[in-house]
C-alpha cells in the first residue's frame, strides 16, 4: 500500500504506510474518520486500552482563520499515525499552572483531540459497540491547559467501558477576543467565543465519528473542571450544542446565579458590549488599526504576552479586599453575545432556555476562599468581611464571629464553605424552578490527596480520583494509602455510572441522592460518603439565601 505525506504541516502525527506503523500495529484497527483513516497504539499506562492521539478535528486557526469559527480540517490519504499528542494551544508556559504537562510545545495550530477506547477483541463491527462517551474540557482560566495533561489520561475510564475524548481549544486572546469588526464579519453579529466554538466543533466531530471507535453518539457526556467546568456548562446553555450532549459533569462548577463567586474566576462572563469595548482598547494597545493587520502582522508570541491578565469587576466594590475568595476573573473569557450564549446564567435558568440533561456538579472543601492554612486576624476580618453583607452585617458577625484571630480564620473558612454548598444547592433549585425535568446531582469533595495533604481538598484535588488515575500520578515519591485507592474506586464509579446512565448510583455505592429544594442537602464525597448538610446550622443557610437575594444576577 503506497501512501504519501499529504499533511506536511501536521504536528500531531504523520501519514504513513500501515505496515510502517510501530507498536505492534496489527493489533490496533484502522479507524475511518470524516477526514481520513487513523491508527493509534496501546496505552502506556494500562493494558487493554487503545489511544489515538493528536487527531485534527478542525483546520488550523492561523493566518486569515484567526478569530474565525472553526472549519473542517484538510483530508488526508493513507493512514494517519496518531501516536503522539498535538501541540498545546498558544499560551504562556506558566499559565497552565497545576494543569501543565511539563512540555513547552505550543502553537496556534492546535485543534487536535485524543480518543481512548477499550482494546476490542472483535473489531469487525466497532459501530455495534455503542459505548458511552465522555468528552473532557480542560481548565486553566481560559489562559492555559491542554488535552494532553496526564491527569486527564482516559485509560482509567476506558477500562470501565467508556470512550474518553480530550480536546484542545483556543485560549487567551486567540480564543476570546471580541471586536465590533469581528462581530460585523461573523454573519451573526457576535464575536469573542472562538474557544467555545472550538469545543462545540469538537462535539460535532464526536457526533460524526465516534461510532467508528465503538462509541455511541447519542450518549455523550461533556465534562470539565474550573474553566473546563464553565465550558461544560456553556455547552448546556448554548443553543449551538443542541443535540450534541446528553449529560454534563461540572467540577468546581455551577453556583447560584446570585452567588457573587459566580462572577469570579472562570465561571464569569463578559457582556458583548464590554468585550467589544475591551477589544477596541486591545488593538490600540498593540498599535494596530484593523483586524486584518492584527491577523497578518502581529506574532503569536506578542499575542501570548498580551493574552493573559485579570478583569477588574470587583474593583471598587465591597468584595475588593476579600481577595482570597473574590479573585478577579480572567479578562479573556466567554461572552454573552446573543448567539453562542444568548442569556446570562440566571436568565437562562428562568427561561428554561438550555439543554435539559442530567447534571453532576460540585465543589471542593478548600477552594473559593477556604483553605486549611487560612490565617486571618480578627482585626482584618472585622474591617473587611462585614462590608460584604450591608444591612445583614450584624447578623453575619453573630453567625460567623471573630473574637480572636483563631476564631476569625475558622469563621472565614466556615463562611466560604457554607457559601459554596448553598450556592451549589441553589443552582440546582433554580434549575428545577425554571422548568427543567432532568435531575441534578451536587457534591462536596473533602479529600486531601496524598501528594499534598497540607493543602487540603484544593482546587482540582478530585481529578486523579475521578479519572481513576492515582497510580499514574506525577508524584512518584508519594505513597497512596489503601483508603486513597478505595476513594478512587468509589469516585470513578460514580463518574462512570453517571456517564453511562445519567445517574451516579450503582455498583453497591453509598446512595447519591439528586438535589431537591426540600432536602437542603448535597452529597459529601471523599472523607465521608452520603448526603450532608449545607451548613452546621439552618440559620446560616437562611442568612446566605437572604444575602444572595440582595446580589446582582449573573
Amino acid at each position: 500500500m503506497k501512501v504519501h505525506h499529504v499533511f506536511a504541516g501536521l504536528a500531531a502525527g504523520s501519514v504513513v504506510s500501515v505496515n510502517a506503523l510501530p507498536h505492534a500495529t496489527a493489533d490496533y484497527p484502522v479507524i475511518k474518520t470524516t477526514s481520513g483513516y487513523v491508527r493509534g497504539s496501546g496505552s502506556e499506562y494500562r493494558d487493554g486500552v487503545t489511544v489515538y492521539k493528536g487527531i485534527p478535528f478542525a483546520a488550523p486557526p492561523t493566518g486569515s482563520n484567526r478569530w474565525k469559527a472553526p472549519s473542517a480540517p484538510q483530508s488526508w490519504s493513507g493512514v494517519l499515525n496518531t501516536t503522539s499528542f498535538g501541540p498545546q494551544c498558544a499560551q504562556s508556559y506558566s499559565s497552565a499552572g497545576i494543569f501543565s504537562t511539563g512540555k513547552n510545545v505550543t502553537s496556534e495550530d492546535c485543534l487536535y483531540l485524543n480518543v481512548w477506547t477499550p482494546t476490542y477483541d472483535d473489531t469487525a463491527d466497532l459501530a455495534s459497540k455503542k459505548l458511552p462517551v465522555y468528552v473532557w474540557i480542560y481548565g486553566g482560566r481560559f489562559e492555559g491547559g491542554s488535552g494532553d495533561v496526564k491527569t486527564y489520561d482516559g485509560s482509567g475510564l476506558a477500562v470501565k467501558d467508556i470512550i474518553v475524548v480530550t480536546i484542545n481549544y483556543r485560549l487567551g486572546a486567540f480564543g476570546f477576543l471580541a471586536h465590533p469588526d469581528l462581530s460585523a464579519e461573523s454573519g451573526h453579529n457576535s464575536s469573542g467565543n472562538y474557544g467555545i466554538l472550538d469545543q462545540q466543533f469538537a462535539l460535532k466531530w464526536v457526533r460524526d465519528n465516534i461510532a467508528n471507535f465503538g462509541g455511541n453518539p447519542d450518549q455523550v457526556t461533556v465534562g470539565g473542571q474550573s474553566a473546563g467546568s464553565a465550558s461544560a456548562l456553556d455547552m448546556m446553555y448554548s443553543p449551538l450544542s443542541k443535540g450534541l450532549i446528553n449529560g454534563v459533569i461540572s467540577e468546581s462548577g455551577a453556583r447560584g446565579p446570585h452567588d457573587p463567586i459566580t462572577g469570579s474566576v472562570a465561571t464569569s462572563y463578559r457582556t458583548k458590549a464590554a468585550a467589544e469595548a475591551y477589544g477596541v482598547k486591545f488593538l490600540k494597545k498593540l498599535n494596530v488599526s484593523s483586524i486584518e493587520e492584527l491577523r497578518n502582522n502581529v506574532s503569536t508570541e506578542t499575542l501570548i504576552d498580551y493574552g493573559n491578565g485579570s478583569d477588574t469587576i470587583f474593583e471598587g466594590t465591597v468584595f475588593e479586599n476579600v481577595t482570597a475568595a473574590f479573585m478577579e476573573p480572567p479578562i479573556w473569557r466567554p461572552v454573552v453575545d446573543g448567539y453562542v450564549l444568548p442569556y446570562g446564567y440566571g436568565e437562562s435558568l428562568r427561561l428554561d432556555d438550555h439543554a435539559d440533561v442530567p447534571i453532576l456538579t460540585g465543589g471542593n472543601k478548600d477552594e473559593s476562599g477556604a483553605a486549611p492554612n487560612t490565617d486571618i486576624t480578627a482585626s482584618t476580618y472585622t474591617a473587611t468581611y462585614p462590608a460584604m453583607f450591608g444591612n445583614l452585617s450584624n447578623q453575619f458577625l453573630q453567625l460567623y464571629p471573630a473574637n480572636n484571630d483563631s476564631q476569625a480564620s475558622e469563621s472565614s473558612n466556615e463562611l466560604f464553605r457554607d457559601i459554596s454548598r448553598v450556592g451549589l444547592w441553589r443552582w440546582a433549585v433554580d434549575w428545577v424552578a425554571g422548568g427543567a425535568k432532568s435531575k441534578v446531582y451536587t457534591y462536596y469533595w473533602t479529600r486531601a490527596p496524598a501528594e499534598n495533604r497540607d493543602q487540603g481538598a484544593y482546587h482540582g484535588s478530585e481529578l486523579w480520583y475521578a479519572f481513576n488515575n492515582i497510580p499514574y500520578s506525577d508524584y512518584s515519591n508519594v505513597t497512596w494509602s489503601t483508603e486513597d485507592y478505595e476513594i478512587e474506586r468509589k469516585m470513578s464509579s460514580y463518574w462512570a455510572n453517571f456517564i453511562k446512565t445519567g445517574d451516579p448510583n450503582g455498583d453497591g455505592l453509598p446512595y447519591f441522592p439528586p438535589t431537591t429544594s426540600s432536602s437542603r442537602q448535597i452529597m459529601w464525597l471523599g472523607n465521608s460518603w452520603g448526603a450532608g448538610p449545607l451548613s452546621e446550622s439552618s440559620a446560616r443557610v437562611s442568612f446566605i439565601e437572604r444575602w444572595f437575594a440582595t446580589q446582582k444576577e449573573w
